[in-house]
């Protein structure tokens, strides 16, 4: 701004709330897999033993309750983009988790961690062996 002035701040209390964002929020760790460019090619005896022990380790991670969803995506816009998962943990775990995944292992998988943010009460996830989420407001600008 000319003349050494400044624009007058409000603060955030005297700013009107947007009524289209929700009080409160469920955040969820969404680990999405992705087919890396460089895969190693293999044969279809070797993919579908990895197959095999990829759906094992994503089982006994659902067993264990700390995998809530999963499964394949399909008709995406991204070839590339090959499963979503929900899981019960934070980022740091769902990483470490993920890294122990047979195919991320193999090199035929990577992975994105994310939050994902939706209105509380949004999802339920009633076969949960625990707490999915965690409970958040909108953080102030």
């Amino acid at each position: 701004m000319s003349g050494g002035r400044r624009a007058a701040r409000y603060p955030a209390a005297h700013m009107p709330r947007d009524p289209n964002v929700p009080d409160a929020f469920d955040v969820y760790t969404l680990v999405l897999l992705r087919r890396p460019a460089d895969a190693p090619v293999m044969s279809d005896e070797e993919l579908d033993a990895l197959q095999a022990r990829h759906l094992a380790y994503r089982a006994e991670l659902r067993r264990r309750g700390v995998l809530v969803a999963n499964g394949p995506l399909d008709e995406q816009s991204d070839v590339g983009m090959r499963g979503l998962s929900i899981f019960a943990c934070d980022l740091a775990e769902a990483a470490r988790l993920s890294d122990g995944d047979p195919s991320v292992q193999a090199g035929r998988l990577g992975y994105d961690l994310m939050e994902w943010w939706v209105a509380a009460g949004t999802l339920a996830f009633p076969g949960a062996a625990r707490p999915v989420g965690q409970r958040r407001s909108m953080p102030e600008d």
